[in-house]
């Protein structure tokens, strides 16, 4: 069957989020250390990206780099360091061929300096695309980006910026890492793990779930396909009953 046949493209999620995960799990089944893992990821974060802006996805948001896989062994994260900068040096045509705009979230200011210097370059030169927003989520930890805005509301309703009586979720919103992008319509998490790791708990407070044992690097255009036709099935009440929405 042709799965993308099946696709309504009138119905796509408007934001897909995906915890790209079992990087060191597919390397450990081959018998090779996990950078193995890690490099043949990106070959999976290329044929999605590219999938996705075929699709018609406006944006697509990656979990890329955790604030607690600073943790994890140094050597790792010198790998994952090094793995970035050359993604993001030979995905350039990509994304400038698909009219893809590069987009990041996290604490930045905690990269090594030669991942920044390649991060804004990159963002600088796709600004101008229109056909769809990659955000790669890099020294990214949810409640710590929700910890920011409160302490950001907090120092403005002190120095009289802003009305406490006035704070909503639009202020909120507002005062995010995402505060350009849309609400998360579909979550996709790989390796079948069932949890959210601190990613977006905000963003992601009425999107759907998809749970895929396939491990990151093993995930195809089918597995995205499958994730979206079912995500199509399902019926989105936002707190409504069935009868309002039809």
């Amino acid at each position: 069957m042709d799965l993308e046949n099946t696709i309504n493209k009138e119905n796509l999620p408007k934001h897909l989020a995906i915890i790209m995960d079992g990087n060191g799990r597919w390397a450990k089944q081959k018998g090779m250390l996990r950078a193995f893992g890690h490099e043949n990821g990106t070959k999976s974060v290329r044929t999605t990206v590219e999938c996705c802006a075929k699709l018609g996805i406006e944006y697509l948001t990656l979990y890329a780099f955790s604030t607690e896989n600073w943790n994890r062994p140094k050597v790792e994260v010198e790998t994952l360091m090094k793995l970035l900068v050359k993604s993001l040096k030979s995905e350039l045509p990509t994304l400038q061929k698909n009219k893809i705009r590069l987009n990041c979230i996290g604490s930045i200011q905690h990269l090594p300096e030669s991942v920044r210097r390649e991060l804004f370059e990159v963002i600088e030169k796709t600004q101008d695309n229109d056909r769809m927003t990659l955000t790669l989520a890099l020294s990214y930890g949810s409640r710590e980006e929700i910890v920011s805005a409160v302490k950001n509301i907090c120092d403005k309703v002190k120095n009289n910026i802003i009305s406490s009586a006035h704070i909503d979720e639009s202020i909120i919103n507002q005062h995010l890492y995402t505060h350009n992008l849309p609400d998360v319509d579909l979550v996709i998490r790989t390796s079948g793990e069932h949890r959210i790791s601190n990613f977006l708990l905000w963003q992601i407070a009425y999107a759907e779930f998809y749970f895929t044992d396939v491990l990151w690097p093993d995930f195809r255009e089918k597995d995205l396909y499958e994730a979206i036709i079912s995500y199509q099935k399902r019926e989105r009440r936002f707190g409504k009953t069935s009868e309002q929405i039809k």
